[in-house]
């Protein structure tokens, strides 16, 4: 089982075409050929009622440990040996499989990448993968696994926190896609979550796993004849430092938070602080603010709050909304109210409710050949779907105010404030264009930046609380606009002018060879 497992999760966590494809490059002999493939997404999330204006990097760190410990070893090479075609045949052949064995590594592959936790956008180039043609290649299919679902979650995430008052604890374990929990809760933490209920992640990342106790608690201490009180009064004397009681099992006004506030006064009264309770059903604004209220009336100012219950950032923003309308009919202040609030998401953030899956694509942009690198382009119905053709750089332009403005992919090596009129065309619509003078601009910040050569990562990998704080500074210098959470204003992902040449030339020349025609096409 153990081995079966590690054959799952090695370097056959691949699609099977992508190893026919490597055969068939070995076969021609382009197999060592180096390639460029471009990673990128074409749409942000939308959840049906409301809408992503952006979406966080995650999932880079554990991608680049993949990439290290992924070799083909005796079992992969007799897995492969042993396939067959539809006429019983072997499928991959001995020469290919010593070549897997001697060479089957991302060694010689360099890849450029946009740090995990940085706000991206659609059309932007998020990872630049360059090596042999086979081995980017077989890399496709883990680098879309390990890099759409994480920065799906801390998108979601993000703006989860961006809705709350207050704390948020990620508590979806359950209720995960498998093991993907895992990358989920990591990714929830890079967005903005502050803690999870996630034992083994927390440890990994250095924080503190967070949880209160089950509604199974209370009712074991009700089936032995004791009581929900009683309950409460043991989870005290075990925790007493950490103590959130969960008052919603059997009333949460008339039992739940009474018997809390018995149990709180005889910790404090016993040189202990009580953390909080926990409300999971019901109507959880107006119920916030009933016990906000018992709690002031007990003197339990310090008590908090969480919430929890199929929360995601348009819930959590109705709560706030209802509490700012309840509180005052009840004589509290709704910003004290919504101060002592902290947030249980689950089911909504790790599943991504609404959008559940991140379209990203890894395409082929450029082949080498006798040292220079040559631009490739797919050409498709859809305008969206083509690609953003050979060796480029990407860049994000910040107004006078510090606000990014535009994102700008040119080409290698080229200047993109080197005009005094910069003309920023449309990705993949003719004659969609706008030009920003250069005196609009304060900085040009390259996004790019290498994260794996020699076998290895560039760079040690930032901490959560490193990640953290690049989606802050991101999201602070990003239009108000854009980060609505319903109908949010499109940031704009650009070409400069030579790199929209070379698009729109390379499609026609494509379509010409299709059809015959002559092309007089420039580069």
């Amino acid at each position: 089982m153990a081995a079966d497992a590690a054959l799952a999760n090695g370097i056959l966590f691949t699609d099977q075409y992508q190893l026919t494809m490597a055969q068939l490059y070995f076969r021609r002999g382009i197999h060592e050929q180096r390639a460029q493939f471009d990673y990128s997404f074409r749409t942000n999330p939308d959840y049906g009622r409301h809408q992503a204006g952006y979406v966080v990097t995650a999932g880079l760190e554990w991608l680049l440990e993949w990439m290290q410990t992924a070799r083909f070893g005796d079992a992969e090479l007799d897995r492969l040996r042993g396939q067959r075609s539809a006429r019983g045949g072997r499928l991959f052949g001995d020469d290919f499989l010593a070549w897997l064995a001697d060479d089957g590594t991302f060694d010689d592959v360099e890849l450029d990448a946009v740090g995990e936790g940085r706000i991206v956008h659609p059309h932007l180039p998020i990872a630049v993968a360059r090596g042999p043609l086979a081995m980017t290649q077989i890399l496709e299919s883990s680098l879309l696994n390990h890099l759409n679902y994480p920065s799906l979650v801390a998108t979601k995430a993000s703006r989860i926190a961006e809705s709350a008052s207050g704390p948020v604890l990620e508590f979806g374990m359950r209720r995960g896609p498998g093991r993907a929990a895992n990358a989920g809760a990591r990714a929830a933490l890079i967005g903005g979550c502050d803690f999870t209920s996630n034992a083994g992640i927390s440890h990994e990342v250095g924080l503190d796993p967070q949880g209160t106790h089950a509604h199974s608690m209370v009712q074991v201490f009700m089936a032995l004849g004791l009581g929900e009180l009683a309950a409460f009064r043991a989870f005290a004397d075990v925790y007493p430092d950490n103590c959130v009681l969960l008052v919603d099992t059997v009333d949460t006004l008339h039992s739940g938070v009474p018997n809390a506030i018995t149990v709180f006064e005889e910790l404090r009264a016993a040189g202990h602080r009580p953390v909080a309770v926990r409300l999971d059903s019901g109507d959880l604004a107006y119920l916030t603010v009933q016990t906000a209220r018992m709690l002031d009336d007990a003197g339990l100012t310090e008590v908090g709050v969480v919430v929890s219950g199929d929360l995601d950032e348009l819930a959590i923003w109705q709560i706030l909304s209802q509490v700012d309308e309840e509180a005052p009919r009840y004589g509290l202040d709704p910003q004290a109210v919504k101060a002592r609030m902290v947030y249980g998401v689950g089911t909504r953030l790790i599943s991504s409710h609404g959008h559940a899956a991140l379209d990203g694509v890894y395409k082929l942009v450029a082949m080498e050949r006798d040292g220079a690198w040559l631009p490739s382009v797919k050409v498709s119905e859809s305008p969206a779907k083509v690609p953003i053709p050979g060796a480029k750089s990407a860049w994000r332009l910040y107004d006078r105010r510090g606000i990014a403005t535009a994102d700008v992919v040119a080409t290698a090596g080229e200047d993109p404030l080197a005009d005094p009129e910069i003309a920023l065309h449309h990705p993949h619509h003719d004659g969609v264009s706008r030009t920003v003078s250069r005196n609009e601009i304060s900085e040009a910040e390259p996004l790019l930046e290498p994260a794996w050569r020699n076998g290895g990562p560039v760079a040690p990998a930032l901490s959560i609380k490193e990640m953290r704080a690049r989606r802050r500074h991101d999201l602070d210098r990003l239009d108000l606009g854009v980060r609505r959470l319903v109908n949010p204003h499109v940031y704009h992902v650009s070409l400069t002018d030579r790199l929209k040449r070379l698009q729109h030339d390379l499609v026609a020349r494509a379509r010409a060879a299709t059809s015959g025609d002559d092309v007089d096409a420039e580069g």
